[in-house]
């Protein structure tokens, strides 16, 4: 009798787990199809370089003022010597605020990234649900994501290309 109830067990186990059906996609292979990805990615490129060059100008202006102080330390009255500490300091700070405040976790390059990325992250998001809906999908696995790890997967299983068919472009053609 235990022998049946074990057989009947996996029996049904086993046609409980072939009736499951996965999937995968590569995002970072869609989004390089896309040509409103790439101008964002642009756009956040040209923002970072022009913020980057305005830290590394404060920087190169505070590393300035402090060479001049080291030369000039021993010629410095105490009182101006405290008072182009005190400088320094301040353009320290101020230069290190500026780029907390542009390259921070809550920076205005992070909100710059969300604003430009986040519709063209939820059009692909929209677009895989629909498409998993209408396959009949129980799963599709994001393989670009370092979360995710794949030992192997069968090509068949990659999607990428369907998806990008319905976002409307051509598979094979990543965008310069």
């Amino acid at each position: 009798m235990k022998k049946y109830l074990l057989l009947s067990f996996l029996l049904f186990a086993g046609i409980g787990a072939f009736a499951q059906k996965f999937a995968y996609v590569d995002s970072e292979y869609i989004l390089k199809h896309m040509p409103e990805y790439k101008s964002a990615q642009n756009q956040l490129d040209v923002l970072a370089q022009q913020w980057q060059k305005q830290a590394d100008s404060q920087f190169a202006e505070l590393d300035k003022m402090y060479k001049a102080y080291q030369a000039d330390q021993v010629l410095l009255t105490d009182d101006m010597r405290k008072r182009r500490e005190n400088d320094i300091i301040e353009k320290e700070k101020a230069a290190k605020e500026f780029q907390r405040s542009k390259f921070g976790p809550d920076g205005d390059l992070f909100q710059s990234r969300v604003k430009l990325l986040k519709p063209i992250q939820e059009k692909v998001s929209n677009i895989i649900a629909d498409y998993a809906k209408g396959k009949l999908l129980d799963v599709i696995f994001d393989k670009s994501s370092a979360a995710t790890m794949m030992i192997y997967s069968g090509a068949n299983y990659d999607v990428s290309n369907d998806i990008i068919t319905r976002l409307g472009y051509k598979p094979g053609t990543i965008v310069k």
